[in-house]
């Protein structure tokens, strides 16, 4: 899921008051925030976020990615548990933009 951030609010603040952590196992070079859904490190919210384009995009792991030879990533990209979570991220953005 794509979330378009207002110009006005600091994403990094609102992230981590929406209870996620920076994320520091990530390979790529743009920020990325995780939210666990339990005490495991699995399932959890995962964003990046593309500070060019001022987007978030999120996803929920359902457990680690493993990449060889197969890519295997159970990453879900739309279901409910992600609209949902989509949705609450946005009515904070809204509330604080």
């Amino acid at each position: 899921m794509i979330i378009n951030c207002p110009d006005s609010i600091n994403i990094f603040r609102t992230l981590s008051d929406l209870g996620y952590r920076p994320d520091r196992n990530s390979t790529r070079k743009k920020p990325s925030f995780s939210r666990r859904l339990a005490s495991t490190k699995f399932p959890r919210f995962h964003i990046y976020y593309n500070p060019n384009k001022n987007k978030l995009y999120l996803h929920l792991d359902q457990k680690p990615a493993r990449y060889g030879t197969v890519s295997d990533h159970a990453g879900e990209y739309d279901g409910k548990r992600v609209k949902e979570e989509g949705a609450r991220i946005k009515e904070v953005m809204n509330k604080s933009a």
